[in-house]
Formats: structure tokens, sequence, C-alpha cells
């Protein structure tokens, strides 16, 4: 007997074990969720106890998208295999099918063909946007403003769960220290404090209710993949206990107590253990000390590459390691599908286990409502209307006018006057519409970014004359390929220097092509790319009124322009708005207001180079001495370029009368920090104020100052407003000798400025 449930069928078992299929009690997911905690563990298990173990392993199975959905069904080959696993119900999720028409077809093969009809997550990696595209993540950091980075997750989820995608393979929550590492794009920086409230934000964004235009997060990579030597990507890591539980882990454990549902594994290894096969980070902590209750998922053929790490002998060995370990999902290696019904019952593995990794995964399936109807995001009409819809375009906007740095403004070079000047805008970035797009952004469609001199020539009062010279790459960039960069054609330089010296102001657009930067694209040398270095310096000499536009994934090494260049503008990749984005900032018709997430470094040299350094014995007074016996370089400053939280504006800030509530306080107790900061300049602008604390000594060593609040201020020419933080027992916690988070007595400094260089500051002890 066969019952109709939500416009799909269920065999009679599996809708009476759900309460529904005519029972007068069923319930809607969502109600569930919210009024009664354990009730979605108990249909979780009502349906596990009728699978058996192949139907339970073929939720653990992942697989790439394997044909033409619309088109016949494949006879032979790999894609037949999958093809006949999806009938079996031996698949639990798929990627890189998207799209309402191929989602569908695909879920009635799962929910209509397979014995128990259990639905299928599709899942793509929805990083910064799918069809309208935000900042780059790092960019998207650099606006320190939370609630518009949980918008813009928002809008990615509604356009993404719109074509039919119900998981998304974000957000990446990697501190990350070392720009040589290609994918600090995706992260938001080298501060776990930072990095934990933007990932609270995006987790919110993405999966806001649950409902139809939202998806679920996966929070990446777990854990210590942006640690890898060298900056090389997928290398070795080998750091502290320290190291991974007071900066990588916080921003996870952030993620995880926002809700989110699930966790990606990394690549990497830890303390000689691949991340997919370490029990130590997904079963006891994640699942153990954290109680997260959704799963896990590998990499990309992570589990099969414990093999090349020499982890494993073989496939089976891997799919035993991963599943002891409490890996849950496996994504392309086919390990679990293969191997794990017979490591089963050879006793390798315990059924247990294999039922905790399925109850997770149906957990998830209920949260997300496709027990309740498969389809949920199946709807073409929903699709049409969603995709691109204006308020998404204004939306991003907002996002990339936000996610501007000014880092150097000479002589007010900016903004520019809007009428009577003579404007040559040099670079072929200048007139690029695809790699503002910028890496990870598969979803969106080449040529759909507005370019820089798009959004200047809607400023007409002036003149605008374009100069593309020294393109970045050779041929046409693909993502997976490396981008083969322009070292030898200078052709257009003298064109360039024609432009400039007609010029009253030049606008050079330069930086890194957008898939410079992502997964796979580490860099030895982090200077502008080809002949770039080569034209700004060329430029210069004919008109040494520059305003140098960056357009980067990374941090660049800019020694030579930070000296020279009277304006420089980090703008990022900046998603589809690019180029409005960047010429409303050029001609002042919004504030730059950004701060930088990441250190930028003197030279590559110094990398890693982070501002939550420790002192080390032998710190030195920062300046030269007669003596070379302290921590220094003797060709360069310790200090970066550019520091964290650094960033200008067109206006200028003043602080003052700081103060502390009081110079002591013991448990559960606290004091209260306040600091008045006034608009000293002639418009009005937003200041990120910033709060750092400094624990003078402990049971290990601690940094010479930590990020602990931040608080944005929009204030009128004139205006002043007194910005208020509360420091408690909770905000100096660290991961101590004990092993545990605890907050030690002792001495500490509060300092409160507009970067990690703040200087007011003033002392407080913490007693027991």
């Amino acid at each position: 007997m066969k019952y109709k449930f939500s416009k799909y069928v269920f065999v009679a078992p599996l809708a009476i074990a759900l309460g529904c299929g005519g029972s007068k009690n069923a319930t809607p997911v969502k109600a569930v969720v919210t009024t009664e905690k354990n009730a979605i563990d108990r249909k979780a298990d009502s349906v596990l106890a009728l699978m058996t173990l192949e139907e339970k392993v073929g939720q653990m199975n992942q697989y790439n998208g394997f044909w033409e959905v619309t088109g016949p069904a494949p006879k032979d080959g790999s894609a037949a295999i999958k093809y006949e696993h999806l009938k079996k119900g031996w698949v639990g999720s798929m990627l890189n099918v998207r799209g309402v028409k191929d989602v569908k077809a695909l879920q009635k093969i799962a929910v209509e063909q397979s014995r128990l009809h259990i639905p299928v997550i599709f899942g793509f990696d929805v990083i910064h946007g799918y069809k309208t595209v935000s900042p780059i993540p790092l960019a998207e950091a650099a606006s320190w403003d939370l609630e518009a980075i949980r918008k813009s997750a928002e809008i990615a989820a509604a356009e993404a769960a719109a074509s039919g995608l119900n998981w998304t393979f974000a957000p990446m929550v990697d501190v990350s220290r070392d720009a040589r590492w290609g994918r600090v794009m995706e992260g938001a920086g080298e501060d776990p404090f930072l990095n934990s409230r933007i990932a609270e934000a995006r987790v919110h964004g993405f999966q806001g209710n649950l409902g139809p235009l939202s998806v679920a997060a996966c929070v990446k990579h777990f854990a210590g993949y942006a640690f890898a030597e060298s900056g090389r990507d997928y290398n070795t890591v080998d750091i502290s206990d320290n190291t991974l539980h007071n900066i990588i882990l916080p921003p996870f454990k952030a993620a995880s107590d926002a809700g989110a549902l699930t966790f990606m594994n990394s690549f990497n290894e830890l303390e000689g253990i691949p991340a997919t096969g370490n029990a130590y980070l997904q079963r006891d902590i994640l699942k153990g000390k954290w109680d997260f209750k959704g799963f896990v998922v590998s990499d990309w053929g992570s589990m099969g590459e414990m093999i090349s790490h020499g982890y494993a002998k073989d496939l089976k060995d891997a799919a035993m390691k991963a599943a002891n370990a409490g890996s849950d999902m496996d994504m392309e290696s086919s390990g679990y599908v293969e191997h794990l019904a017979a490591l089963v019952r050879e006793g390798k593995v315990s059924e247990e286990k294999v039922n905790d990794a399925v109850r997770r995964i149906l957990r998830v399936k209920f949260m997300l409502g496709l027990f309740d109807d498969p389809y949920k995001y199946c709807n073409e009409t929903r699709e049409k209307e969603t995709i691109g819809k204006k308020e998404f375009q204004e939306g991003v906007l907002d996002m990339a006018k936000k996610s501007i740095v000014l880092l150097k403004n000479d002589k007010n070079l900016l903004p520019l006057a809007k009428q009577g000047k003579k404007i040559a805008l040099i670079g072929a970035l200048a007139n690029d519409k695809t790699s503002p797009l910028g890496s990870w952004r598969i979803g969106a469609d080449d040529g759909t970014a507005v370019s820089v001199l798009e959004g200047m020539q809607q400023y007409k009062g002036n003149q605008h004359e374009y100069a593309k010279v020294a393109d970045v790459d050779l041929g046409n960039p693909v993502v997976v390929s490396e981008t083969k960069i322009n070292t030898t054609d200078k052709s257009g330089f003298a064109e360039a220097v024609k432009a400039a010296k007609a010029a009253d102001v030049v606008v050079m657009v330069l930086g890194e092509h957008g898939l410079q930067t992502g997964e796979g694209r580490s860099r030895s040398d982090l200077g502008l790319p080809g002949v770039q270095q080569e034209l700004l310096e060329t430029v210069f000499k004919a008109n040494p009124n520059v305003v140098l536009v960056l357009n980067n994934g990374r941090p660049l090494a800019l020694p030579w322009a930070a000296e020279n260049i009277p304006a420089i503008v980090e703008a990022w990749q900046l998603g589809t708005e690019a180029g409005n984005a960047v010429a409303q900032v050029l001609y002042g018709d919004y504030n730059p207001s950004g701060k930088l997430p990441m250190s930028f470094p003197r030279n590559v040299g110094q990398v890693p180079i982070y501002y939550n350094h420790k002192t080390t014995g032998r710190p030195g007074n920062g300046q030269p001495t007669e003596s070379v016996f302290w921590s220094h370089y003797t060709d360069v400053a310790n200090s970066p370029q550019y520091a964290f939280g650094y960033g200008l504006s067109y206006t200028t800030f003043d602080y003052s009368n700081f103060k502390i509530s009081n110079t002591s306080f013991g448990k559960n107790g606290s004091i209260t920090v306040t600091v008045d900061v006034k608009n000293t300049g002639k418009v009005t602008g937003k200041e990120v104020v910033q709060l750092y604390l400094h624990d003078h000594f402990a049971s290990v060593t601690r940094p010479v100052r930590e990020l602990k609040g931040f608080e944005a201020v929009t204030l009128a020419p004139g205006e002043t407003k007194t910005v208020t933080f509360t420091v408690n027992e909770k905000l100096i916690e660290f991961y101590s000798a004990k092993k545990v988070f605890e907050a030690e007595p002792g001495t500490f400094t509060v300092y409160v400025g507009g970067d990690s260089n703040a200087t007011l500051h003033a002392d407080f002890t913490f007693t027991e």
C-alpha cells in the first residue's frame, strides 16, 4: 500500500514512521524545530530503523553531477554506476547540480524510484554570491559591518535556493596570517575575534529560518588549513595546541554555536593525522566538547588523499579511518559506498558509528524540510522571479562600498572633483567585467560585473580618457587552470603616458586577476603581477597625481607605491557592482569606512605577519639600536606597511575622554570602557572604533594585544559620540596551560583606537 503526501509517494512504513501520510498528528518540520527539540531526532531514528546497511552507507555518499540530467540515462561507465546508486538510495547528497529543472529531475529519481524515497541534499560552492555576486569574503570582512555581511549571505542564499540548491559550502572561517596562501580571499583575515563575529553573521544569513530561500551552511575547513607551511595550498600544517585552541578554533566554535548545520573537514594534517581521519578534531572537540548535532562532510576527495598523505594504505583503509574518526559524508572519494558496508561486517567500523553519521544527515534533511516536501526548492516561477532582483543588486552595491579601504590620501587628492577635470583611466583591469567577480563565484556568468570605466562614465561632468594597457593575464583564465600572467607585453605604455600627461588626475586600476587568488593559487611574490609595477612607475613620472585603485584578493606588498603614490584605494574584487562602488567612492558620493582585516606587509619576507604576535624574550624597543641581539630584520622594519584594522576616511576623527569604570574586577564582574569620538573634518563619516586587550602575564605566553570589541559610529561634521565597551571575565578567557578556557588573575591593558596600533590605554586587574 502507498500513501500520497506532499506531492510525492512514500512507502507506507516510512509514512507511518514519520507521522504523516494521512496521520492527523502530522507536524511541519519547521514547527517541530521551534517547539520540540527532540522530535526531529525521533523522526530520524524512525527512518534509520527501516534502512539496510547499504542504504545507510548510501546516505554517507556524495557524488558530483554525472550526466545531462534531462537527457537519456547513462548506460555504462562511472556515470551509469552513479545513476544506479541514486535509484537504489545510495546517494545522500549531490554537488554541482543546479537549476530547478535539473535538481527536480534528480530529486524525482531519489524520492520516487528508491526503496525508501529519502530526498537528496543538493550542495554548491555559493561563497560570495550565486548569480548576483558580492565582494570576496576578505573584502566583506574589511567592512566590519556584521549586518551588511549577514545580508550579503542572505542574498546569496536566496538566489541559490531559488535555483534548487539547499546547501552551500560556506562560510570559510579559517584564520589566515599568510597572504601567500590563495584562499585568504575566501575568509575574514588574521584575527579570531573578527572571524568569529563574521562567522556568526554568515551562518545566520545563509540559514535564516530554513525557509525556501535559505540554505544550510557548511563551516570549513576544520581545522588548521590556512596554516599551510610556506603559504602553499594543501601543504603540511604543524602548529601547537595553543595556536589551535586560541587562534584557529574560536571561529569554528562561534559558527557551531550560531547553529551551523554542517562542517567540512580540511585537506591538511594536524599532528601527523589528516583532518579527515582525525578523531580528536571531529569526535573529541566538535561532536564531543561542542556537542555539534549536524554532520561533517569531507572536502573534495580528501578521504582518498589520506593515501597520498601516507596515512592510509588504500581506499578501504582510508574509509575505515575516516568513519571511525567521525567524517560523516564522503565527497567524491567513493570510499564509503565501495567499502564501508564490508568494514562494518568485518567489525572494523561499528554499525553504531554508521548510525550516528546517518542520523546526523537525516536530521539536517528534516530541518531543511525535505521530508515534508522534497521539491521545496524546485519552483521555476520563484527561480525566475528571484535571480538578479533589483534589491539584490542594491544590496551587493552597498556591501561593495562598505568593503573599500582608503589606504592613503596625501593632499586630499580624493575625492575627485565632479566638474571640469580631465581624468585618465589606465590599466586593463579598469575595463574588465569578469575579473572583479573574483574567485569562487562559479554560479555567476562571466562579463556580468560593472567595470570601473563604466562606473566612472556615470559621472558626466568630467572628461574620461581610457588607456587599456598592461593586461594582467594572457588568454582566458579558468578556475581549474593556472592563470598565465603577462610579464613581457608592454604595448600601450606610450599611450598611457600620453593620456597621463594630458590629464589633471590619473586613476590607475592595477592588481591581481580575479582568478589569481583562491584555491590552489599560492604566490611567492606579493607585488603587482607582471608588468604593472613598471607601468605604475612610468605613468607616475609623466603625472604624479596618481590614484592607485587596487583590485586584489590578498594583501599585497607595495613599498614603492606606499612611498610615492599620493592616493591608494584598496578595492579588492568587489563583485557584480564593483565599478559603481569604486566610482562612488572616488567621486565622494560614498565616504570610505573600511578597515583592513589583514596586515599588509612591506615585503614578502615578513610573511606571515600579523598584529597579535607574541613579544618573544627579546622584543627590543622596536627601533634600531647598536646591538643586533633582539628580534628584528636587518633590512626592513618589523611593522607592516598597513596595520590590521587600519583605514582612512575623507574626514578625520579625534579620540578623547578615554575612561575605565574601575581598575579591577573579579569573578562575574566587569568594567566599562568609554571613549568620545569626534568628527573633526568637513563631511559625514563612519569610524570603526576598536578595543584591544593585552594580558601581561599568564600560564602560557599571550599576544601583545588582541581585538576584543568593535563598534561603528557615524558622525556628522563636528559631532561627538561616546562609545562604550564592557570587559568581563568571558572576554579575557584563553586556552591556558591547564588545557581549558579560563580567565586567570593578573594585570591587563586595554587599548582603544582606530586600528591595532591604538594608543589610548589604561591598566586593570582581574582577581579571583
